[in-house]
């Protein structure tokens, strides 16, 4: 016969707090109007040294008044690709609270022109944001001579 401390155990379940800190004042964050200013956020946390060896994938998070809350690094792959999970970036853009997203990734090529796998992974993307109201605002391939933005191209 079980004992009932035991079957108790079965139901244990963690506690989950959602929290998000952040110890800079919100007239402090980058103010995000052009792509031309997420580019610019966004090479601040990029290490130069990888962006022509390994392909990584990150979204820039931002509140209503198009401030930017933070940079997260979604993966990192090979030479010509990363991927980039739906869930984990919707799970970082929730934890901040953030009402908009703009995704970014390298292409260690040097070729700026989206592959139709990009287009994919955004168009999947904007969808996903609209079931859960966070815009995706626009799509970064950088290297290091520029970049492409699907906003300012049309393509989103």
């Amino acid at each position: 016969m079980e004992s009932f401390a035991n079957v108790s155990n079965l139901y244990q379940v963690a506690e989950i707090e959602l929290i998000y800190k952040s110890k800079i004042q919100a007239s402090q964050r980058p103010k995000i109007e052009s792509s031309r200013d997420a580019y610019d956020v966004l090479m601040q946390s990029w290490n130069p040294d990888r962006l022509e060896f390994i392909e990584e994938f990150k979204i820039l998070l931002l509140n209503n008044a198009s401030r930017a809350l933070g940079i997260v690094e979604v993966s990192k792959g090979g030479i010509s690709g990363a991927s980039a999970d739906v869930r984990i970036v919707f799970a970082a853009a929730l934890k901040a609270n953030a009402t908009g997203i703009i995704l970014a990734h390298n292409h260690p090529s040097g070729q700026l022109m989206p592959s139709d796998a990009d287009k994919y992974i955004t168009e999947n993307m904007r969808k996903a944001g609209e079931l859960l109201n966070i815009r995706v605002l626009d799509h970064l391939i950088v290297t290091v001579e520029g970049f492409c933005s699907f906003s300012d191209e049309f393509l989103i």
